[in-house]
């Protein structure tokens, strides 16, 4: 396998500045000299190895893991990237997983899925996905040189890795930013990274809504810096409440529906869309199709799609005829806009009714005293399944049965949570969504 040198197609010149860490920045060919040096590195340490041969990779946000996956390419490896904030337990295990893998031919980077709702396993994915996908977003949101993005997420996370790719491909400054809910973040919105004898001020950034949330509450009646023009946010589903809180305090949010199998984005609505019409995710992405199952589910198809599945677990990743079965529901407007609405994991049958999460999760969130909610079906001898829902609540007064009755005030009764647990912070995995299964298993010994 011949692997894309990302610097050498990247569209900046040689003294432009490509990346801008905490302690100091790197031109083009500054980076470009840093990647020959650890690629001669890797090459030393791993002289055994085939070309094309899987290398997991620890990594986290942060220019040293920028640089180490560019090294990895440029030596000729297919880098496998585990996120550091993985459990060592978790790590080992994807390295054991991978250690026998074999990739499908072409792939540029094995993404090991954090196992949100299942089990863990690897997605390969091609140069051309990598490709398709800064070609797409490209033509979505209307991005050029002349933009600045703040990198926040691991490039173990896939919307981290295709904002590298999508900003050296563009030939865009990259500011690389800290991890999930650290305090620093709202200040390299605000005031951007020292770069020379100036700063560099970001212009774009992508996160998921977990960090838009701490940002909003950080900063409080502050308004959104007043150079951002576009705030990319995915990689989990965002409340309406927090998209228009965020709106109304002048962030240009735009929302994304992605996947890994998908190289991130399927489907995308700019700003503009947003405002106009809260909370659809636009229409799909150029070159993406999408189609309705019988059942409601999504089917995904297009240029973007994986190779495959590697390590355990690995059946197949898209049916006879390509489409992808994303396991979450939706429609498809008259204007071909798509909205998400649950996912089928998310769906709780309780005594023959059929309850979708998310939407209890918004009833819930309707309420000023929950900043954020996770709902699940826990099992139940009478019912099959019991509605159970882990709130965190807003500092200070909580009154659970306040809350219980606002609910009952929105939904039916066979939606109301029947278990409801009470804690200042969800379990997450270690890309930042609610881990589900962590939810469950508390919940599943709450009382009722």
């Amino acid at each position: 396998m011949s692997p894309v040198d990302l610097l050498a197609e990247s569209a900046g010149r040689p003294g432009d500045v490509v990346l801008v860490g905490p302690s100091r920045s790197w031109t083009h060919a500054q980076l470009s000299e840093a990647v020959d040096e650890r690629s001669a590195v890797l090459g030393r340490e791993r002289a055994v190895d085939p070309p094309g041969a899987i290398v997991p990779v620890t990594v986290g946000p942060g220019p040293s893991s920028i640089l180490e996956v560019l090294a990895c390419w440029r030596a000729g490896h297919v880098p496998a990237l585990v996120n550091e904030r993985l459990t060592d337990e978790e790590r080992a295990l994807a390295r054991e997983a991978l250690a026998e893998a074999v990739c499908p031919p072409g792939t540029q980077v094995v993404l090991w899925t954090s196992g949100t709702s299942g089990r863990s396993r690897g997605v390969a994915l091609s140069a051309e996905n990598l490709r398709a996908i800064t070609v797409a977003s490209r033509e979505r949101l209307g991005l050029s040189s002349d933009d600045v993005w703040l990198a926040s997420l691991s490039p173990a996370h896939v919307g981290g890795l295709v904002l590298i790719v999508r900003a050296l491909l563009l030939g865009s400054p990259l500011i690389s930013g800290p991890s999930i809910g650290s305090e620093d973040l709202d200040e390299l919105l605000e005031h951007g990274a020292a770069c020379g004898a100036g700063r560099l001020l970001p212009t774009h950034v992508s996160l998921v809504p977990t960090q838009l949330l701490h940002l909003l509450e950080a900063r409080g009646a502050r308004q959104a810096p007043s150079q951002l023009r576009c705030v990319l946010i995915g990689g989990a589903h965002c409340p309406l409440a927090l998209a228009s809180r965020a709106i109304d305090a002048g962030w240009p949010v735009a929302l994304t529906y992605g996947a890994t199998e998908m190289t991130s984005q399927i489907a995308t609505a700019p700003a503009e869309l947003v405002r106009r019409a809260p909370g659809t995710v636009g229409l799909p992405m150029p070159g993406v199709e999408i189609r309705r199952a019988e059942s409601g589910e999504l089917l995904v198809r297009g240029p973007t799609r994986a190779l495959g599945y590697v390590g355990p677990a690995s059946a197949s990743l898209a049916d006879s005829d390509g489409w992808y079965h994303t396991g979450d529901l939706g429609r498809i407007d008259e204007e071909g806009q798509l909205w998400i609405t649950g996912r089928r994991i998310d769906r709780i049958v309780s005594g023959g009714a059929t309850i979708d999460a998310v939407e209890v999760e918004e009833a819930v969130r309707s309420h000023p005293m929950v900043v954020d909610v996770c709902v699940v079906g826990v099992p139940d001898d009478e019912w099959g399944e019991r509605v159970a829902a882990w709130v965190v609540p807003v500092e200070g007064e909580f009154d659970l049965e306040e809350l219980d009755a606002h609910v009952r005030r929105r939904i039916a009764g066979a939606k109301v949570p029947r278990r409801w647990h009470v804690g200042h912070r969800l379990p997450r995995n270690a890309n930042g969504k609610v881990d589900r299964i962590a939810v469950r298993a508390r919940l599943a010994h709450a009382p009722s």
